[in-house]
């Protein structure tokens, strides 16, 4: 069973030329513009394996030579693979970490001294529990130390970390401020190991580990800049799109005090370790025909075009010769002839990519349209991970698709029950204990223990405490009801809303179990029930470890095993992926927009409210101030003005697809 297809999506084939030159001068004429040596990988388990060699060699050179070998690690996501590639060569390969001291690179301030969402207690968990590493070998700032010390306490830190030689390999992640540990924006590049004051960003990318932002310190003790610096070699690691943009900045952009990260250009060891979509923004990746001649295609055609709009300000039946002469795109005039063959090209591609009729359009010539007229109604699954993504990411297209007579099924993915909060929990055992004492004078036993019983609990209930199994069921039982209102709403029957209630969400923690054949069942079981002509999924790519790509890739599983099998209604079956209210599609990759009327638009609002829940006091809101109907409306009016900036119809708002291919 194939469990990870979601990371072997390509929407632009990047040529392997790109990030795996042949040579060292290609090498040099394709990173010219790099300011970091920099290794793209297909994926980042491509990428942890060979980061995790290089350390594992450094360690047994350090052994022969009968010396300590120091590390510097950091936690988050970044490195985890790495650390299971070290602990599958211990188990396997006999790699011993005897030798091995490990300081970690900060800890959460203030915090108690067992707290279970330390980050010393994360790297216990991710390595130094799987290894024979000596306990007296591992370092780490504490988070419980009095305020008046940490002057003197850190720095007796870094005088540690000098008593064993210094660092010989500091393992980094970055993060979505451009920080390397919690060196912050404004961080000196002479920083050592200090308290620091955590930005909003941190704090918010933090709350994972600790449920939600309010039981998230607010500070940390982390190595400075020059302890990082001082490292004889550096690894930076990233994975998934969106850490792209800080990327490029890191590796492209100028040494700022603004993007910590671009400290590691003063470094003559350093390396940075990313995959594709981490890679996408950089210039051999995202605009290669800047630092070479290029294989073109017509996604990168696209690319090219659009990009010159935005830099000219001009639509695209309006570029010129001269505009694709002096900005690099000589290329595309000696293919096609002129600019004027170009434009008309991709303004036509872009052209039938804009539909009203997402279900494709009945008694149609379908030559041109992104769906088939037929079969018409079609049977249709919109696959939400949690209960309101259906409505955020494309609840204009749900409603569209309703109106025209197709047979929509929505298929809730997981319950969404650890982001609801407290008080609405509260709320609602009143509302059944009023219910209780007004029509059956209180007499049901059961409601009034279980009142009593909850409420005692969440009284009592302590920072980092992991809520009981009937609160999550509760919990569960309000998102499910949401739903069910907002489904009908959109005049979808109940019967065709199904929530699957994937085990792999279950844990009641924010790190979810691996996705397991049981997950992959249930879907599958939905698949043969409704035989969907059209399926639409999560295209949320940028976490690899986020809930939205685990489940898309238990959908794109099911679909591989019916695959397999070859069953019948796959063969007449189209799977088109959505994104969620953060971001939208790059237009070169949209192969199917559906434009949204006002009225639409306030309908899709209207849904997605109905989600009450997840309004201000959701727990995960992220760093965006906006509400979630907020960033989908900004999100798809966006993507209308962009496609009438470059010289097509003007529309109020449109919601983007691109269409999954089984592999």
């Amino acid at each position: 069973m194939k469990t990870n297809l979601s990371s072997q999506i390509t929407l632009n084939r990047v040529s392997p030329r790109y990030y795996r030159p042949e040579n060292a001068f290609e090498r040099s004429v394709l990173t010219r513009l790099e300011k970091i040596p920099t290794d793209i990988y297909e994926s980042p388990e491509e990428g942890a394996n060979q980061v995790a060699l290089d350390i594992a060699q450094i360690i047994r050179d350090k052994q022969k030579a009968g010396r300590f070998c120091v590390l510097a690690l950091a936690g988050g996501n970044s490195p985890r693979n790495v650390y299971s590639a070290l602990i599958r060569m211990h188990r396997e390969e006999g790699l011993s970490f005897r030798n091995v001291i490990v300081f970690n690179l900060y800890e959460y301030y203030p915090l108690s001294e067992n707290a279970v969402s330390s980050n010393l207690n994360s790297l216990k968990e991710m390595l130094l529990n799987h290894v024979d590493i000596d306990p007296q070998n591992i370092f780490s700032p504490s988070g419980s130390i009095a305020k008046d010390t940490i002057f003197e306490y850190c720095r007796l830190y870094e005088q540690r970390i000098e008593s064993f030689g210094g660092i010989d390999v500091a393992v980094l992640g970055i993060g979505r401020v451009g920080n390397i540990g919690f060196n912050e924006p404004g961080s000196r590049l002479n920083s050592t190991t200090r308290l620091i004051l955590l930005d909003n960003a941190s704090r918010n990318e933090a709350s994972k580990m600790f449920g939600n932002i309010e039981n998230t310190p607010i500070s940390s003790i982390t190595m400075g800049v020059s302890t990082i610096l001082a490292a004889k070699k550096v690894y930076l690691m990233a994975w998934g799109e969106e850490k792209a943009q800080m990327i490029k900045e890191c590796v492209e952009g100028n040494i700022t005090d603004t993007i910590p990260a671009s400290y590691l250009q003063t470094h003559n060891n350093a390396h940075i370790a990313i995959d594709l979509s981490a890679a996408a923004n950089l210039t051999r990746i995202q605009r290669p025909w800047l630092v070479t001649s290029c294989e073109w295609n017509d996604k990168l055609i696209r690319s090219a075009i659009v990009w010159l709009c935005q830099l000219t300000g001009k639509p695209i039946l309006k570029l010129t010769n001269k505009d694709y002469n002096e900005n690099g795109l000589s290329e595309l005039l000696a293919l096609y002839g002129s600019a004027y063959n170009v434009n008309i090209k991709i303004f036509n591609d872009l052209q039938h990519t804009i539909t009203g009729w997402p279900g494709g359009k009945p008694n149609a010539d379908d030559t041109y349209r992104p769906e088939r007229a037929n079969p018409y109604p079609k049977r249709v699954i919109v696959f939400s991970p949690h209960p309101d993504d259906d409505v955020i990411s494309m609840g204009g297209t749900i409603r569209r698709l309703v109106e025209q007579k197709h047979d929509v099924h929505v298929a809730y993915e997981t319950s969404g029950n650890i982001a609801v909060g407290d008080e609405e929990v509260i709320r609602f055992l009143h509302f059944i204990n009023g219910f209780n004492q007004l029509f059956n004078n209180s007499e049901d036993q059961v409601i009034n223990e279980k009142y009593a019983e909850i409420r005692k609990y969440l009284r009592e209930k302590q920072d980092g405490d992991m809520d009981t199994r009937d609160i999550l069921t509760i919990k569960g039982l309000i998102r499910r009801g949401e739903a069910r209102t907002a489904c009908t709403y959109n005049n979808i029957p109940l019967d065709h809303c199904h929530f699957l209630d994937l085990p792999f969400y279950e844990t009641g923690k924010i790190q979810k179990n691996p996705i397991s054949e049981a997950d992959v069942e249930i879907v599958r079981n939905l698949l043969r029930e409704v035989k969907p002509h059209q399926i639409f999924v999560a295209g949320d790519l940028a976490d690899p470890h986020g809930t939205h790509r685990v489940c898309t890739d238990a959908v794109f599983a099911a679909i591989d095993l019916e695959k397999e099998e070859d069953a019948e209604w796959l063969k007449d079956c189209r799977i088109w992926m959505y994104r969620g209210a953060w971001a939208e599609w790059e237009i070169e990759n949209i192969e199917m927009a559906v434009p949204i009327s006002p009225e639409e638009l306030r309908a899709k609002r209207n849904s997605i409210l109905k989600h009450q829940s997840q309004m201000e006091s959701a727990p995960f809101l992220g760093n965006d101030e906006r509400l979630f109907w907020q960033r989908s409306e900004d999100r798809n009016r966006a993507t209308a003005n962009l496609y009438n900036k470059l010289g097509l119809a003007s529309y109020e708002a449109m919601e983007a697809f691109v269409e999954y291919i089984p592999l």
